[in-house]
């Protein structure tokens, strides 16, 4: 019984420590956990291109005024263009098939995809290219047009970048940059509507864009002489 009751009190402080240790997780910034990875805070310049295994391009909206729903693109593409001596002069493009939705239920992906959301036979694909990278405070903001359902509007993403791993032999080396930043989708004409007897909106008004991307830097090829 002794023994029960010990082991009993050790797990009960190891799940206290747990989880007060994963609220200051969630609680500490972008950078600070970046900096807890190890990862070197500088690399090369030039072109990074989207590593889509390991790459997360997606969404959160909350649902019926209680919790966020998430959701992501399977199928995209995007390029970084790195400059590590002025990162005000770097940039970056990406582009996602709208029909790759993913929210984990195919009855309301298939719903995501008619004209009441994302119309994907009409405009297959959404975009953002940016058009200025500045800093702000602590952080980075990039700036650029994204377009979805054939509406292009000025967006900003506060984003951070998680570091960089050399150069191996198979690619010129990596770099991880995370960013987020609530759009309304009623700006890019997804306007459908279906309120609760309360007034609450069973989908809401603002959407949570989410990025987490790891991007790799093809290797050199030498030159033949």
């Amino acid at each position: 019984m002794k023994r029960a009751f010990y082991l009993a009190a050790f797990a009960f402080i190891a799940m206290v420590v747990l989880v007060n240790t994963g609220a200051e997780a969630v609680s500490s910034s972008l950078a600070e956990r970046f900096a807890l990875g190890g990862a070197d805070q500088t690399g090369e310049s030039g072109n990074y291109n989207f590593d889509k295994a390991h790459s997360f391009i997606g969404f959160r909206v909350n649902h019926n005024g209680l919790i966020e729903v998430p959701g992501f693109f399977r199928d995209f593409t995007g390029a970084i263009t790195y400059d590590a001596k002025d990162v005000t002069k770097s940039s970056v493009t990406f582009t996602a098939k709208v029909t790759s939705v993913d929210t984990g239920v195919q009855g309301r992906d298939n719903h995501l995809r008619t004209p009441d959301f994302f119309e994907v036979e009409k405009f297959p694909e959404l975009s953002f290219k940016s058009t200025k990278v500045e800093k702000k405070g602590k952080n980075w903001m990039v700036t650029g047009d994204l377009m979805m359902k054939g509406v292009t509007k000025s967006i900003s993403f506060p984003f951070n970048i998680a570091g960089f791993l050399p150069a191996n032999e198979r690619n010129g080396g990596r770099m991880g940059v995370a960013a987020e930043t609530v759009i309304n989708r009623r700006d890019f004409g997804v306007n459908w509507d279906n309120k609760l007897p309360s007034g609450l909106q069973v989908v809401s008004d603002q959407v949570k864009v989410v990025l987490q991307i790891e991007a790799v830097r093809p290797k050199e090829t030498p030159q033949v002489q």
